[in-house]
């Protein structure tokens, strides 16, 4: 009788570690980079809260930078000051829009630069 040669099938050790080594990089870019999406996220909900609210709509351009200080402070938002927010009165509505960079470093002097244009639209 002939024996047939029976191949394994899998993952050898080298290639268990390399795949290992591969998730984890991709994991630590991950836990630095979604941070930035999240706060993109909540200056965009809050762009559109200030918007909606009927009591801004009449209300001081004060006012208006006050409340976005206040609701960027609760959600912890250092990413964008008042300051950098433009606010336009059209017909009546607010309309706030902004644009900014966010510097994360990666590795070294390698750093990743995210640009985000969030708006009340």
């Amino acid at each position: 009788m002939q024996s047939q040669k029976q191949n394994q099938h899998g993952m050898s050790f080298i290639g268990f570690i390399m795949g290992g080594f591969v998730l984890i990089v991709v994991a630590i870019f991950g836990m630095k980079v979604i941070p930035a999406y999240i706060h993109n996220g909540q200056i965009s909900q809050i762009f559109r809260e200030i918007a909606a609210d009927p009591a801004l709509r009449g209300a001081p351009m004060k006012d208006v930078e006050m409340s976005y200080r206040k609701r960027a402070s609760i959600n912890d938002i250092n990413d964008l000051k008042v300051e950098d927010v433009t606010i336009d009165t059209d017909g009546g509505s607010l309309k706030l829009s902004a644009n900014y960079f966010v510097k994360i470093p990666l590795v070294g002097n390698a750093t990743l630069l995210l640009e985000f244009n969030p708006s009340s639209k």
